[in-house]
Order: C-alpha cells, then structure tokens, then sequence
C-alpha cells in the first residue's frame, strides 16, 4: 500500500531537481560602432561572489571567465548572476545583474563602445607569456584585442613538441594584423624565470637541476640562437646576474603577479622587498618598478616588457601587455624593433601615448647644458587615474595636468607612469625611458645603484654556496655569479 508513493518519487524528483532547475543565458555582444558581433571575455559571477563555469561549455574557458566569438548560450542553475564583459583595455566594459529562471532563456544583448582605437594611431599591442593551448590561442587574442603574443610551448620538463613535428614557420599570422610566436619557451628554476621568443627549435633544458647548469647557460645559448630573451620579473634572484651579462633584450614591469583581482602578496622565491617601504597591497609592484629604475641607473637601456601567464596565474591573456609603436604597416619584425628602439609602453589598464618634444620613449635627447622639455600625450583610461607621475633618475614626482615643462639638468633618464585609483591591484601604465646626455657625457652609471646590484650577487653566492651540495655543482654554477660580482664591483667603481 505505502509503495507506489515512494516510486513515483523517485520519477518526479529528479525531473524537479534535474532539467527544471537549471536555465540558459543567451549572450549577443556587438561592437558599438559596427554593429558587428565582436569577441569578448566574460566574466560571469553567482549570487555568492563566486566565478561560475557555466555547465558542459565548449568555450576557452579559464578560471573565472571564457571567451566567445560574440555569440553563447550556458546553461547554468536558476538563480541571480552578475556579469562583466570586457575586450581589452581599449573597450569600455559592460556590467549587469541578471536573473536567471528554470527552464527559461535569458538573453544578454550588450554593446562595447570603444575608448580608443590605439592600432590607428600605430600602436600595437602584445604580450610575451601566454601559456594557453595553441588551439585556443586565437580567439583569445581576438576576445581581448591583442595583436601579438608569445606562447610558451616549452619549459623545463615540459615540451609539446616531444611527439610532433616542429613547425615550418614559429609564428603564425591571422587576420591580416594579428601574429603569435609557437615555439616560445621559458626557463624558470631556481634562480627566476628567463622568457624566450624567436628560436626555430626548443633549448634543449629538460632535465636541469634547479639551481645547475646556471641560468645563463641557456640564456647564452638562446642569443646565440637568435633569440629574444625577456627577464620576466626583474625580482628574481637572476636577474643581477642576467644584466651583468648584457644579454637580456627587456624586462617585465608589468608581470604576472599583478592580476585582474589582486596583486600576489609574496616575491615567489624572488628577492624579498621591505615590506615596510613597500606595503601590501602595491607594494610589490612598486618594488618590481625601483629594481627597473636600479637597472637604468647602472646604464642599462633596457625596455619594459609585460606578459600575463595566463594558463598557470588566473590572468586572462593580454591583461599585462606592451604597446609598441610601429610606422606602416604592421610586421613581426617590425614590432620587436621597435620595443627593441624603446618606442613601446606597458600596462594592465591606463592607455599612455606620450612624447616628449615631440619624440617618442627611446629617443636619446643631445645637449650642450641643461634644458627645458615638454612632456605631452594622451591618456584613456576605464578606471579613474589615482596620480601621474614623472620617474627621473629614480625620483619620482606628481605630475599635476599634461601638457607638462620637465628639467634635465644632467645625463640620464626619465619615463612617465599613470597610476589608477583600483586599491586592491596595482594598475598602471608606464611608458618606456627617454634618455639624456649633456655636454657630451657617456651615458650616466650610478655608483649606487652598481652597489645595489653588487650586494644582491654577494647575497645569491652566499646562498648558492650552502644550497650546492656537490663540488662539480659549485664548478659549474659558482662562476657566473662570481664573474657577475667582478663586473658589478668594476662598475660601482667607474
């Protein structure tokens, strides 16, 4: 008697619990000016705060967000969502509630209105650490507007060209103006992390120790190569040692621990900052940026370089990025040489375009004495701007309104950077250095600043020294460091 309830339970339950519970979101994102559907990320967030992964998508998926050609339909649970859609920092971004009911479609109809359109005005945008499948790589750089990329396809012990055949040519291009590296690759061990773009085959690095060969073995064997070689944190403990070599091509300013979100509290296995001079949560940024400034006041005219790491750290690909300013016609080749002139400048949000007496960063100023120069641009940005900044030499000083009348009253250099008021990340643009030599002088080294970089080589041997537990080890790692405290010690001198 008491059984057929039971039974039909079990047939009505899951229909209530099962297909009725859940409802579909139907996006159609269009370009504002076009019309067109444009690719885009979104951002899609439950009631609770948390980032949702909408059930069975096929879509580039990552973390807290997917991509789609402007077009989707998820399926998720009934309930209440926000979400954020974005294109890069070139668009404005759409946000919205929305309620989500069982069995039903709600539809999302959004249009993302250009803030700017940088490539119009021959600036073009790129990163140098993506670490998503090469399969997805497209759409990704459509989704945020990126226009050149490096993929790292090989690191360490991991290789994806071990069964397969390497490619005819490393970089592929799309779409007439988009273009990225497949055979980027990065050595990160003990001592940081070293990117690397522009090679034909893989170094063959699988099966080094974390600490041997040293790291400028590889780095060696890359320039040899062809290579570009990116210090991809400038807080690694390397990365004293890569300078004294002059063989690195950039450095990343704006780097994977900045995300979207937040900023990573800790330096990795890094050189550890004054956490009282440089407090959470900005702090590490500005710590990566004072080591820059270490580097070009030592006479390194090294330009700023970004990547993101999406695929391991929860950036989407192209948040970190460099703009490099490209005459004509847009080319690979082209691109990298104009980083390699300095004519580039990096972020996570703020667009800076700026000149200083009509030249762009790069430019080495010549002058008999001292002299007067007018810093001017323009400035986008999504986010309110916090605070300009004119860096000098290391010294920073605010800058109230652009156009804007600097001094340079002896050789060195100077840069620009844009701080947005977003507290809980550090979002910035910077532009790369302009640089100056008075009354004929040689480009400016900071006996200082030599120091600076001579006491962390003395700090990296002593550790290296207890950390290397064989004699052929020491043989083989102990010498570069120790070559690298030499010339850090002849240059304090000069």
């Amino acid at each position: 008697m008491m059984r057929e309830p039971y039974w039909l339970l079990l047939i009505v339950l899951p229909l209530l619990l099962g297909a009725d519970s859940s409802g579909t979101i139907e996006f159609s994102i269009k370009d504002a000016a076009t019309k067109e559907a444009v690719p885009c990320r979104i951002h899609l967030i439950d009631s609770a705060g948390k980032p949702v992964k909408p059930e069975g998508i096929t879509l580039p998926f990552w973390r807290d967000h997917f991509v789609c050609d402007g077009a989707a339909k998820v399926q998720v649970p009934a309930g209440e969502y926000r979400y954020e859609i974005e294109r890069g920092p070139e668009y404005a971004a759409a946000r919205q509630q929305i309620v989500v009911k069982a069995a039903e479609t709600a539809t999302v109809a959004e249009s993302l209105k250009r803030i700017t359109n940088l490539a119009s005005e021959g600036w073009w945008s790129g990163e140098t650490h993506v670490h998503r499948p090469l399969s997805e790589v497209e759409l990704l750089m459509r989704a945020e507007d990126l226009h050149v990329a490096v993929v790292e396809t090989w690191w360490n012990d991991r290789n994806q060209w071990t069964d397969r055949a390497l490619p005819e040519r490393a970089v592929t291009v799309f779409d007439k103006t988009r273009m990225y590296d497949v055979l980027g690759g990065e050595d990160e061990r003990g001592g940081g992390a070293l990117l690397f773009s522009g090679l034909r085959a893989p170094l063959p690095i699988a099966g080094s120790k974390r600490e041997s060969p040293p790291s400028t073995k590889w780095l060696a064997e890359a320039k040899k190569a062809g290579a570009w070689a990116d210090a991809e944190k400038p807080f690694w403990w390397d990365f004293a040692l890569w300078l004294s070599t002059g063989q690195l091509d950039s450095v990343g300013i704006a780097n994977n621990h900045m995300h979207r979100g937040g900023v990573y509290p800790g330096d990795a296995w890094g050189r550890p900052r004054d956490r009282e001079r440089f407090p959470d949560p900005q702090g590490n940024g500005l710590w990566t940026q004072t080591i820059y400034f270490h580097a070009l006041n030592a006479g390194f005219r090294l330009p700023p370089s970004a990547g993101s790491a999406s695929g391991v750290l929860p950036n989407p690909v192209g948040y970190n990025r460099m703009y490099a300013h490209v005459e004509g016609e847009l080319s690979w080749d082209k691109w990298w040489s104009a980083v390699r002139a300095g004519r580039v400048f990096v972020t996570n949000g703020p667009l800076l375009r700026l000149k200083a007496d009509g030249n762009l960063s790069g430019h080495v100023f010549k002058f008999d004495r001292a002299k007067e120069l007018t810093i001017d641009g323009q400035l986008d940005s999504r986010d309110s701007i916090a605070a300009i900044e004119l860096v000098q030499d290391g010294r920073v000083q605010r800058i109230e309104k652009l156009p804007a009348k600097i001094t340079v009253n002896e050789s060195g250099w100077f840069l620009v950077r844009a701080i947005a008021d977003v507290p809980q990340t550090f979002r910035f643009a910077s532009t790369a250095p302009w640089y100056v030599e008075i009354g004929g002088s040689k480009p400016r080294i900071s006996p200082e600043s030599c120091e600076f970089f001579r006491q962390w080589t003395e700090e990296r041997i002593d550790f290296l020294r207890t950390k290397l537990t064989t004699d052929e080890e020491r043989r083989e790692v102990l010498p570069a460091h120790e070559a690298a405290r030499r010339f850090w010690t002849e240059r304090a001198s000069k």
